[in-house]
């Protein structure tokens, strides 16, 4: 077992492990005990009462954050044409086509975050399925980074849109914002992605939804918030 560091033992004698809080309370705590000399990122933790096995069941989406994340994110934009000249214009990091498949084959390129494409370009995208789909980075219309759109796609991404989905485990895990933010921007963040969670239930999930919520830092300890609360 790997042995904790003086910063996070000491950071969880902030932390009851038993105990669930608020939201506010815990995005407080979760600041409090950040302890490292980088700022850094808050992230939420959400189990669900569903199985994502079954596609009914599937919980994937977007939202954007109120204050960001904290980060700017690269943006690649696979178009053509006038939708490429908009990509630009709206300050896409990379806008290309079929080089851009021949540079992320050929050189095991990923210098970006975020890929957009174009429904037209879907085509030439799906032949990168299986190094983007691994990496989360595969364009889905849920997430609204497949779109003619770029330029509102583009826009959301760089203001702070967040992409939520399952993992095998039933958990989404979530970027909230940096612990420089300070408590208030990360529980109206947190606000905001919860609401979308909640929106995003699958009809046929039954029983509780929200079975398990935990928010930390970078290199702090978990603080476990009331998913009861949250629903309400």
């Amino acid at each position: 077992m790997a042995k904790k560091g003086k910063n996070y033992l000491e950071a969880s004698k902030l932390v009851d492990k038993n105990k669930l809080y608020d939201a506010s309370e815990a995005l407080s705590l979760t600041v409090e005990a950040a302890k490292a000399k980088f700022d850094e990122t808050v992230e939420a933790h959400i189990k669900l009462g569903v199985d994502s096995r079954h596609a009914d069941q599937q919980v994937r989406g977007a939202v954007v954050l109120p204050h960001g994340t904290g980060k700017t994110k690269k943006v690649l934009v696979f178009a053509k044409g006038e939708k490429a000249k908009e990509a630009e214009a709206a300050g896409a990091d990379f806008v290309g086509a079929e080089d851009l498949l021949a540079k992320i084959q050929g050189e095991n390129w990923f210098d970006f975050d975020v890929v957009v494409a174009t429904p037209d370009m879907m085509g030439v995208v799906g032949r990168l399925g299986r190094v983007l789909g691994p990496k989360g980075l595969m364009p889905n219309p849920k997430s609204g980074t497949v779109t003619f759109d770029v330029a509102k796609a583009i826009d959301e991404i760089k203001a702070g849109k967040v992409e939520y989905r399952l993992d095998k485990t039933n958990i989404i895990h979530v970027t909230v914002g940096k612990v420089s933010f300070g408590k208030e921007k990360l529980v109206e963040n947190f606000a905001a992605l919860m609401e979308a969670i909640i929106k995003a239930k699958p009809s046929a999930a039954k029983g509780q939804y929200l079975r398990s919520i935990t928010v930390a830092s970078t290199m702090g300890p978990g603080v476990k918030i009331n998913p009861v609360r949250v629903a309400e």
